[in-house]
Parts: C-alpha cells; structure tokens; sequence
C-alpha cells in the first residue's frame, strides 16, 4: 500500500484555465485523436480536471497560452523559457512551443510556484516546476 507520502507525489495539483482556452485545446485534442489518441487523451484528462475561469478572471500568474513561462525540468536540471502557443504557431527554435505537445499540456494551467510529475515522451517521470510567468499585451498575438 502506498505511504501518504507517495501518494502526495503522485497527485496534480489544482490547475486553473480560462473559458477561451478550455474550448480552443478541446477541439483540438478532439480533432487529433486518430492520429495522436494517447496525447489528445493526456490533454483532454488535463484540462478536464481543471478550473474553468472566465477569461478576464483567469489570476496573470496562471500558464495559459501565450503565456511566457520559466520552468524547471527536475529530471535534467534543465531550467526552459518558452511561449506557449496554438500549433500552428509553435517553434521550438523561437522558444515557441505547442499546448498539444508533452510539455505544452504539463503547463497549461499550473502557476508559479506549482510543480506536477508529468511523463517524459518516452514515459520516464519527471517533475516540471513552474519558476516565473509572464503575461504580455502580445499574448494574445502570439497565442
């Protein structure tokens, strides 16, 4: 039976997201499950255990897409700056990269401060943690 201890490492933290992008990364997990069934399935558990907010009510310090967010992958020590973005405006050489990927759908919702053990691609566990969250006018340009 698990300790209490790990059952707190493997629980998600409460996450947050605006009525905006619940819809826009609802159709589009809905659109790519035949060719992607186990991310839109991850994305779709994602955002369904989330908090919906109106968008104007959604707190700046929450990741949401176009959001500019520093992170820390504890499994590689790797700390990141990216934007978060639809896909078709992804870019992982601009720091741009996708809520329908691995990472992009660990994010989404989480605020500073907040970590979550999200599976590498490969499933290999690791701890994001979120470092500091940027809201910008572009947000929305770049979303």
């Amino acid at each position: 039976m698990p300790s209490a201890t790990q059952k707190a490492a493997t629980r998600k933290p409460v996450i947050h997201i605006s009525e905006s992008d619940y819809d826009r990364i609802a159709d589009l997990a809905l659109r790519m499950e035949r060719n992607s069934p186990d991310l839109a399935q991850q994305v779709l558990s994602e955002i369904d255990r989330a908090r919906v907010h109106p968008d104007a009510k959604l707190p700046g310090n929450v990741v949401r897409i176009g959001s500019e967010v520093e992170f820390l992958d504890e499994s590689s020590d790797t700390r990141r700056r990216v934007r978060l973005v639809m896909p078709f405006k992804a870019d992982i050489a601009a720091g741009r990269i996708s809520v329908m990927t691995s990472v992009g759908a660990g994010l989404i919702g989480l605020s500073e401060g907040q970590e979550i053990n999200w599976p590498c691609p490969d499933g290999r566990p690791r701890v994001l943690r979120i470092l500091a969250v940027v809201q910008s006018p572009e947000d929305e340009a770049a979303a």
